[in-house]
């Protein structure tokens, strides 16, 4: 060990306040950064494996591929798991309500099969052996086609045949372009009744139906399931071990590790990653370039000394980094356990919460050596750039100003000149405080900057925070309902009978009937508010325009409550001659979730008489006769219509909404073609939409129900949505809380050891006679002098970092968010600005106090 590293070691074992302040900083720097990793790989990993527990625990599957291929797969060391997929083959599903779905495809599952690929039973039970099957309950709802539970059947199973190529199910069927060649016949018992597989697309050309494979067919075509010890090699992998055949990844999981397909996810995810770590690191640096800062200050008698003996700035500025080295392996491994020890307890409190609300597993806390290995390196890193840049700037101090330390503080008369008018407003107290913020203005300003920049990076966190929310909200719908079933078939009778069966299913606290019909009016722009007519695209020499309505046919009992808490009259709105209630709202330009707030009213007056005539196509024109309504509109929160599974999406893009409702009962004396006839169906609000789902598809199969329909349980279409934005903002707030500790222990750091600094400074001021009060009254003039200079540097800056946030998850591919100015955490910083000032203040100023004058005057502060 050479002379200059002695000497650092003597100076850190000298300064044990100081250094066990830089220690203490570094291992706060050190905590936050291995906190922030190891939350983020602990989140990820919960949702890779809530996904796989959801959608299957593979990586990549190679499809139609022959039995040899999949023994040379399984024996990969690559592969830590496989399953294999026996395709059986086609069969015709007679009496199909789907052109495009009119096979049967049979699948042979063996025991790996049904762990990797996760089947939701509804009815029945699993197959145990080949002769058993589970059918896909969508050969009921939209086949039409119901095959109870407990029923044999025959099928002729073959394939699908397009010349000499056998086709699969990645194969979209086209009619006349291929044909089925039955090679043998097969009998099974079905056991039971399944939800769609997750891997089945919308556009395969067969419902899946699932059988035990019994392991004896060699010569058939299979698909095989990996999944890798190394995930983030699987492109690689799937590429090179394919020998020509298809495969696919499991981009459910995959995204969650950052390697799916889907490149708006990949870049939020990595536009968030970047975002963190550089303002984790801009903290810390500052942080510790403060400490550092301070020490040199200290020390710079001591350089000029080496200096002067022929030390060279090389040897100064490696002394200084060796100073950082050995801070560093003391306070490095501190931090990494107490940040892996404090959010081991932040994911404790709130893992039984995400067990509950979201996948059937806790979330737990994963520690990652690459993570460990990063942090300690990102911490490393941050500690030499944060010792280097003030070692740099020491070692080009003259020896001259070192040894006599006139480097720091350079007066003259005019450079601390204040004039009377200052005198009068801040008094002699006043006076000296500012006086003193002249005097040694780069000590002054470490403490300001300390204060920016805890402006700077709490704002900042709040804004993302802000910017992340509004993401991942875009994905939300606002909806009054749960359930929808779904149907354009059945008969208005056999809906009726259905709804009185399904209105008592497990959960169901409150259920509607309705239907809906397609209309256009002509409206008289003179009618319609001056907002919306340039929402719509009005110009001024417009007399009418063209709008699109539809008429929602409400249960009689459900319309009647309506009015009731309108408070209207019952007998104006019932019966043949009723006038109706309306709701015509318009965007109102916001990009957040829709709720009925988030609209205005198209219309100036709350009645009107219009002419509706029954619409045909996508665009607005009419067919038939017209009938003459009277509506009110009404600002209430209407029943959200069903979903048109085959809407083409113009509904959604005309962005307004413009709504009558009528009861039930009415529904035959409005012209309903085939043309503008919607949905219609039965909304269930529930209590637990997953059970309340499972006994509503049961009630329906006991009912034996052969019309097409669909069962959307609203809350699994939105789940991963959901989760998201819990996740974020447990993220978010964890985020937030770190920011403000490291912020706060910047400021803290630097004012006290400034105070500390300045012992000599304030015991001559008490050595003259300055009383203690006129003492506090300086002090707290200093406070507000930082507090002020800080925040007038500091918000405008940080409303820029917010801006470059914005920008920055804006091109990440969050390009439907607003910029939001985070007006709470402005408001925050500025009270813990002045606080966190005043209370460091306090402290320091109490522990000097305390002190005696005649020792205080004597310290040379070592």
């Amino acid at each position: 060990m050479n002379i200059f590293n002695k000497i650092a070691l003597q100076g850190l074992r000298k300064s044990r306040t100081r250094t066990i302040v830089t220690i203490t900083g570094v291992a706060l720097s050190s905590a936050m950064i291995m906190a922030v990793a190891t939350f983020g790989v602990s989140l990820l990993s919960y949702l890779a494996d809530g996904a796989a527990q959801k959608y299957g625990g593979w990586h990549t599957g190679f499809i139609n591929v022959p039995y040899s291929f999949t023994e040379e797969r399984i024996k990969d060391k690559e592969i830590t798991n496989s399953a294999t997929l026996e395709n059986i083959g086609y069969a015709v599903l007679n009496g199909s309500k789907t052109p495009e779905k009119p096979y049967l495809f049979v699948a042979g599952y063996s025991e790996e099969t049904f762990k990797m690929l996760p089947v939701t039973l509804v009815a029945g039970r699993l197959p145990e052996n080949s002769s058993e099957i589970i059918i896909s309950g969508g050969i009921s709802s939209k086949g039409g086609v119901r095959i109870p539970v407990g029923s044999r059947i025959t099928l002729d199973i073959g394939n699908r045949m397009a010349g000499n190529n056998k086709l699969g199910q990645g194969d979209i069927y086209k009619a006349g372009n291929e044909v089925f060649r039955a090679q043998e016949k097969r009998t099974y018992t079905v056991t039971g009744i399944c939800q769609k597989p997750n891997y089945e697309e919308n556009t395969s050309p067969g419902y899946t139906i699932i059988t035990k494979s019994d392991g004896t067919d060699r010569e058939g075509s299979f698909n095989f399931f990996a999944k890798l010890k190394n995930p983030y090699s699987v492109r690689n992998y799937a590429k090179n071990k394919s020998d020509g055949y298809s495969y696919v990844f499991n981009d459910n999981v995959l995204r969650f590790m950052g390697i799916s397909d889907n490149n708006i996810f990949n870049m939020l995810l990595y536009s968030v990653a970047a975002i963190v770590i550089l303002i984790v690191m801009t903290g810390s640096v500052f942080l510790i370039y403060n400490a550092f800062n301070i020490s040199l200050n200290e020390r710079t008698h001591q350089i000029g000394i080496l200096m002067s003996v022929g030390a060279t700035q090389k040897q100064i500025k490696n002394s200084v980094l060796f100073e950082g080295l050995c801070i560093g392996i003391m306070g490095i491994p501190v931090g990494i356990l107490a940040g892996i020890g404090g959010i081991n307890t932040v994911i404790s409190v709130v893992a039984d919460n995400f067990e509950d609300i979201m996948y059937d597993t806790p979330l737990k806390m994963v520690i990652s050596l690459p993570a460990i290995i990063i942090s300690i390196i990102t911490s490393f890193i941050t500690i030499m750039v944060s010792a280097y840049i003030p070692a740099r700037k020491a070692a080009k101090i003259p020896v001259m100003e070192c040894i006599r330390q006139t480097n720091e503080i350079k007066i003259s008369a005019k450079s601390i000149k204040t004039s009377k008018f200052a005198e009068k407003i801040y008094g002699l107290e006043g006076m000296l405080a500012l006086k003193n913020f002249k005097r040694n203005k780069k000590r002054y300003r470490s403490i300001i900057f300390s204060l920016v920049l805890s402006v700077v990076l709490f704002i900042s966190a709040n804004s993302f925070v802000i910017e992340l929310k509004q993401s991942s909200e875009m994905a939300v719908v606002y909806t009054t309902y749960d359930i929808g079933l779904i149907t354009n078939e059945m008969e208005d009778g056999k809906l009726l009978a259905l709804y009185d069966k399904l209105k008592t299913a497990d959960g169901v606290y409150e259920s509607i009937y309705q239907a809906l019909a397609r209309y256009t009016c002509e409206i008289n722009t003179d009618s319609i508010a001056d907002n919306p007519k340039k929402a719509l695209g009005i110009k001024p020499a417009d007399k009418t325009v063209n709008l699109s309505l539809e008429v929602q046919f409400l249960g009689d009992n459900t319309y009647l409550d309506i009015i009731k808490k309108l408070g209207l009259k019952e007998n104006e709105y019932t019966g043949q001659d009723a006038k109706f209630i309306s709701m015509a709202k318009i965007d109102n330009g916001t990009q957040r979730v829709k709720m009925p707030e988030d609209f205005q009213n198209i219309f100036k007056e709350k009645t009107a008489s219009l002419t509706i005539f029954p619409k045909t196509g996508s665009q607005d024109t009419a067919q038939g006769a017209g009938r003459e309504v009277n509506i009110t509109f009404a600002d209430y929160e209407s029943n959200d219509i069903l979903p048109d599974l085959e809407d083409t999406g113009e509904n959604l893009q005309k962005g307004y909404i413009f709504q009558i409702y009528a009861p039930y009962s009415l529904k035959d004396t409005f012209e309903i073609t085939d043309a503008n006839r919607g949905t219609k169906g039965i909304t269930f609000c529930s209590r637990t939409s997953k059970k309340s789902t499972e006994d509503i598809e049961m009630k329906i199969l006991a009912e034996g129900v052969t019309d097409g329909y669909t069962l959307l349980n609203l809350n699994n279409v939105t789940e991963d949505n959901t989760n998201i934005i819990l996740i974020v903002n447990i993220f978010a707030y964890t985020f937030i809380i770190m920011i403000s500790l490291i912020a706060a222990a910047n400021v803290f750091n630097t004012i006290s050891t400034n105070i500390k600094l300045r012992k000599r400074e304030l015991a001559m001021l008490r050595s003259v006679g300055i009383s203690e009060r006129g003492f506090q009254k300086m002090m707290n003039f200093e406070c507000t002098f930082y507090g002020i200079r800080a925040l007038i540097s500091g918000l405008p800056l940080a409303m820029l970092s917010s801006w470059l946030i914005y920008y920055g998850l804006s091109a990440g591919g969050a390009d439907d968010i607003d910029f939001v100015i985070p007006w709470a955490g402005i408001g925050i910083s500025i009270f813990s600005v002045l606080f966190i000032v005043f209370i460091t203040m306090l402290y320091s100023t109490s522990k000097i106090k305390k002190e005696n004058i005649i020792d205080a005057l004597r310290d040379n502060m070592e």
